[in-house]
């Protein structure tokens, strides 16, 4: 790793391998010193976790270099493409942080690539196959084998040039008449083994109505779309590799149609590839979460389960903690399984400085504090955040509390009292002290029980001197502090436990594992795999009237219990929550 200084500031930082190869392109002025990505998804799903990766770097490099990003969607397949996938991928991105210099679209440049393709038919470098999509498969050869040229592969040029206006014409059928390159049968690159240019599928498109009818292929479109719009970074996943010389290939033609041919080297798209995005117990697979949503698994792409950008923000996740997890893991060569922990550490961390402290019963159980005036009530000042610091490092007061109510009445967790305490339990218990936060030290006198056994109503008397802020709040007691709402000032509501949603750590090799191996059909293999306890639905959680009036996705912190997130479900009359995180690493 080297260090330099960019134009974010003046600190020095370490570079990953990209930016050196950034920086390298700069220094010897390649594209007359510009630099331009662009983030290329296709909407034909909602983006997830693996995309913020993409998109940190695509917008990240940009902004470092004082560069522009644009936003490209990949549109040449109209069967699976919707106006839904399109207006929820450039919400994700804004929610992250980033914003794109221009919009296009694959198909924006239709006519540019057909054109062409019309001059790589005329230059003897396209023909028109019309074998089956396996016949053409069978005759790839394999690694160590060559393929066998098409029987079409030297049809007439003008025979060629009639049937690839025929494939557009509404008439051809699917999967009869397909436009490949002629490059070399016995390339060792497989891809090079006179690759598919077009395809007829006679489908309307979203934005061009039914002008085509045949669609450009991926490897044609992806790296002329980003020659046409000035690309000089195009980063994409490992998995292109392979597909880089392809890449290359294809742009010298085009510069050739173009009549660009100087400087070829110095004025072109560069491809740099990089690691995906993986993380143990998430399948990120879009043909995966698409089928959870469409088999009722979750309750929609935005699930608080879902792996997804949207599913992430409704969890409570902030766009600060997915930039600060993918800082941490970085940009590499070669591909890893990140832990899920990290993910959550990094959450953690983030939420620790950012949320608010609230009080919240997820397990009721009904104390009556035998000594304090019945009907008196008591507004106690608790600290929002008690991690908000100024300038000098100072506790941030002033605009940092809200008030809560004390009661006669009040529910704590049920799992705070113990009738036949433990040795080590530290909690509330017959003849123990605890300190109730923000208000005054109780010792629990005795207990009652329903008529199978069941704690019903605990009994305390408080020490009237010991409320935090008097003097008497410095006595030293055993017990625990505990946190708890007013049983006549809360508002009752329910809280949403999320937990991982798949029981294996690779669901992605196990799923096929299962298929391969054991011959389980797709929906057999997952149900194995999916976790049946990945949502707990607590409906009488009690919460104080401060939590409860907070807007959607806010991000809070039940205090001794995890970081939380309003519901975009939730209103003041019923609010709901769902948990974010735990306060301490569970995946372990």
């Amino acid at each position: 790793m080297s260090v330099a200084t960019n134009t974010e500031g003046s600190e020095k930082r370490s570079l990953n391998f990209i930016e050196q190869k950034v920086e390298k392109d700069l220094a010897e002025g390649k594209n007359g010193g510009r630099i331009q990505t662009r983030f290329p998804p296709e909407p034909n799903g909602y983006l997830h976790i693996g995309h913020a990766k993409a998109i940190a770097l695509d917008f990240g490099i940009a902004r470092r270099y004082g560069g522009t990003c644009n936003l490209r969607f990949d549109d040449t397949n109209p069967t699976k493409e919707d106006t839904e996938f399109i207006e929820s991928i450039e919400q994700d991105i804004k929610w992250l942080g980033y914003q794109w210099n221009h919009v296009f679209y694959a198909s924006d440049y239709f006519q540019e690539l057909w054109d062409f393709a019309v001059w790589l038919i005329q230059q003897g470098r396209a023909y028109v196959d019309e074998q089956s999509a396996e016949v053409i498969a069978q005759q790839k050869g394999t690694t160590t084998q060559p393929g066998t040229n098409s029987p079409f592969r030297d049809r007439p040029v003008e025979e060629s040039l009639r049937l690839f206006e025929f494939m557009n014409s509404g008439q051809a059928t699917p999967g009869t008449l397909v436009l490949r390159a002629k490059i070399d049968m016995a390339h060792p690159n497989m891809l090079f083994r006179d690759p598919l240019l077009y395809r007829v599928l006679n489908i309307p498109h979203l934005r061009t109505g039914s002008r085509w009818n045949a669609y450009p292929m991926y490897d044609f479109t992806h790296g002329q779309s980003d020659y046409l719009e000035g690309v000089t970074h195009s980063l994409c996943t490992l998995e292109f590799v392979e597909h880089r010389p392809l890449y290359d290939l294809f742009v010298t033609w085009m510069k050739e149609w173009k009549g660009e041919t100087a400087d070829i080297e110095d004025n072109r798209p560069r491809q740099t590839e990089f690691n995906k995005l993986n993380l143990n117990y998430i399948l990120l697979s879009k043909r995966n979460l698409r089928a959870l949503v469409a088999d009722g698994l979750v309750s929609g792409w935005d699930d608080p389960r879902m792996p997804t950008i949207c599913g992430f923000r409704r969890r409570g996740y902030s766009p600060e903690s997915i930039q600060k997890f993918i800082d941490k893991i970085g940009y590499t060569t070669y591909d890893a399984l990140n832990e899920m922990a990290l993910l959550e550490s990094a959450v953690r961390d983030d939420l620790n400085c950012r949320s608010t402290r609230v009080s919240a019963v997820l397990r009721p159980v009904h104390v009556i504090i035998t000594n304090y005036p019945e009907g008196q009530t008591e507004e106690l000042v608790a600290i929002n955040n008690p991690e908000l610091r100024d300038a000098e490092g100072n506790t941030i007061t002033e605009g940092n509390t809200h008030t809560i109510t004390f009661s006669r009445d009040i529910w704590i967790e049920r799992d705070d009292f113990q009738e036949e305490a433990e040795k080590k339990f530290m909690r509330m218990a017959p003849g123990k002290e605890v300190r109730l936060k923000n208000a005054y030290i109780v010792m629990c006198t005795g207990c009652k029980k329903d008529a199978e056994g069941h704690i019903e109503e605990i009994y305390c008397t408080y020490d009237p001197e010991s409320r935090s802020g008097m003097p008497g709040a410095d006595r030293k007691i055993k017990g625990k502090t505990l946190h708890w709402v007013s049983c006549d000032h809360a508002i009752k509501a329910e809280v949403r436990l999320y937990d991982r949603l798949w029981k294996v750590e690779n669901p992605r090799d196990e799923l096929v594992r299962l298929q391969d191996e054991e011959g389980l059909d797709y929906a057999e293999a997952r149900a194995r795999m999916l976790n049946p306890d990945n949502l707990t639905v607590l409906t009488d959680c009690y919460v104080e009237e401060f939590a409860a009036q907070m807007p959607a996705l806010s991000y809070l912190q039940f205090q001794r219990i995890g970081y939380f997130n309003v519901d975009p479900d939730s209103t003041p009359e019923h609010p709901v929550f769902n948990r974010t995180v735990g306060l301490k690493d569970t995946w372990r």
